[in-house]
């Protein structure tokens, strides 16, 4: 959970939940990712790496029986479908996937780029986030990810990692 509440009465919330171990951002990207949660400015940029929901698997999200700029565009995805998906992966080799490794299918070609990586405390094993070509984004398929230029084997795996 995150807790907001006002600085002068934060060490009173604090001590109502006594035993509980304080933890900052980086627990919280951890979490997220062991979950498969997208974040803002690292699993897409507006500015940077648009992505349209349909994409990043938000589909639901719009409504596409209202008027909005941009509507005839995402409804031709959404028949469609779009050229990339948001996937989940776990790497089956030693290493950390991080953000901006590429991702190769099985003949070293590029289908994807990683977005967010971590070792998963509670899994013991690294686990990442990312867009590869729709062809590519099945699970079960084995894609490898490009860490210090060597292809490490990775399997496509539907978040969540955990709490299924």
């Amino acid at each position: 959970y995150e807790i907001l509440a006002p600085m002068d009465g934060m060490e009173a919330v604090w001590e109502t939940f006594d035993g509980c171990q304080p933890c900052g951002l980086g627990a919280r990207d951890t979490l997220r990712l062991e979950y498969g949660l997208l974040l803002s400015g690292q699993d897409f940029n507006p500015e940077e790496t648009p992505r349209t929901p349909y994409e990043a698997g938000v589909g639901f999200t719009v409504a596409l029986d209202t008027e909005f700029v941009g509507r005839d565009a995402l409804a031709a995805q959404n028949e469609t479908g779009p050229d990339r998906e948001f996937i989940g992966f776990e790497l089956e080799a030693r290493g950390i996937p991080r953000h901006g490794y590429e991702i190769t299918d099985t003949d070293g070609t590029e289908i994807g780029v990683v977005t967010s990586g971590t070792m998963s405390p509670t899994l013991g094993e690294p686990i990442g986030l990312g867009y590869v070509t729709t062809d590519h984004a099945d699970d079960g398929q084995t894609v490898f990810i490009s860490i210090r230029g060597e292809g490490k084997q990775a399997t496509i795996t539907t978040p969540p990692f955990i709490g299924q």
